[in-house]
């Protein structure tokens, strides 16, 4: 096994990648957004400080792309030209009510941007508005738009935008990014029903059988796309414990996440764990408390000398000077 890896390291690499978007994930596939600003008044009150304090315990840097809009402590005005998305026929900015974030702490999040850049957690971008980049009804013109202000409101709190997930996964007018200084973006996890054409439900079927058994996810590693961008593949992301997916007892999630991190470790390639915050609204303790067994596992391979722990814009530096 060679001593020096495309990522510029001799160890296997655990990336930690959270989708912090709040309301703004989901607002445009529901009629009534009220059950996502309950979550999100939860996700504030229950979950956010306390798994930013489990990250900072276990001394672990993530990578918060966060939907720009959240930057914001006041609410603002729909991108120029917004989206054109087909399954929503209302303005883009419909439902999103006026004033601080006081007043709505659903849809703006400036304190918690500001707990993060304070903490040392890297603060990525999740878009602006949560665009559907790789949707028909975003322009090129929507995407630059949306660009253009969330770097602007990063800029307003000090933070320099480098990493970027695309709403849904959904990548689309990704060299855009070049050009606003991002260095690196997710693409979709590498598995046989993203890589094929598998209809939604089976997907799904598919992915719940594999948390189900704990099924270990594929390790990833970099690669640089026709852009000039480093591509850091997720391997899975931490299945919610809503719905149906209750059944799913946490510790499947919880081994599933640690095989990954083992076989990182044994191959020393990267196992790239995303998460959504407002998902732990449903079950603030079972789903810290699963969290905090993944974290405490990594960061005990790390401090054996096993494993690096690193945000996205840091293993994409790496990457990029090893390549050179």
């Amino acid at each position: 096994m060679p001593t020096e890896r495309p990522h510029g390291g001799d160890r296997g690499v655990f990336v930690l990648s959270l989708d912090f978007e709040l309301v703004w994930g989901s607002r445009d596939l529901a009629d009534d957004p009220s059950a996502l600003v309950r979550a999100s008044h939860r996700t504030r009150a229950e979950v956010f400080q306390q798994l930013l304090t489990l990250l900072t315990d276990h001394d672990i840097v993530a990578t918060w792309a966060t939907v720009g809009h959240l930057f914001r402590d006041r609410c603002g005005t729909a991108p120029d030209p917004p989206p054109d998305h087909a399954w929503w026929s209302r303005p883009w900015f419909w439902g999103v009510p006026e004033g601080t974030e006081a007043e709505h702490p659903a849809w703006c999040g400036r304190s918690l941007v500001e707990a993060l850049r304070d903490a040392g957690q890297e603060v990525g971008s999740h878009s602006y508005s949560h665009v559907i980049f790789g949707d028909q009804g975003c322009s090129r013109q929507t995407a630059e738009a949306e660009l253009v202000r969330v770097v602007a409101e990063a800029e307003a709190l000090g933070l320099e935008l480098r990493s970027f997930v695309f709403p849904r996964n959904i990548p689309g007018h990704v060299d855009l990014l070049a050009q606003h200084g991002f260095t690196c973006w997710r693409p979709q996890e590498p598995t046989w029903y993203h890589r094929h054409p598998v209809p939604r439900p089976l997907q799904r079927l598919a992915h719940l059988a594999e948390v189900a058994t704990a099924r270990r996810p594929p390790t990833v590693m970099p690669s640089r796309d026709a852009h000039g961008l480093w591509c850091i593949p997720a391997s899975g992301t931490f299945l919610p414990l809503e719905g149906v997916r209750r059944a799913i007892p946490a510790r499947q999630r919880v081994l599933r996440c640690m095989r990954g991190i083992d076989e990182a470790v044994r191959n020393g390639q990267i196992s790239h764990l995303y998460l959504h915050p407002v998902n732990g609204a449903a079950n603030p303790r079972v789903y810290l408390d699963a969290l905090a067994q993944v974290f405490s596992h990594a960061a005990r391979l790390r401090d054996q000398g096993k494993l690096d722990i690193l945000p996205m814009a840091a293993l994409a530096a790496r990457a990029e000077a090893a390549s050179g």
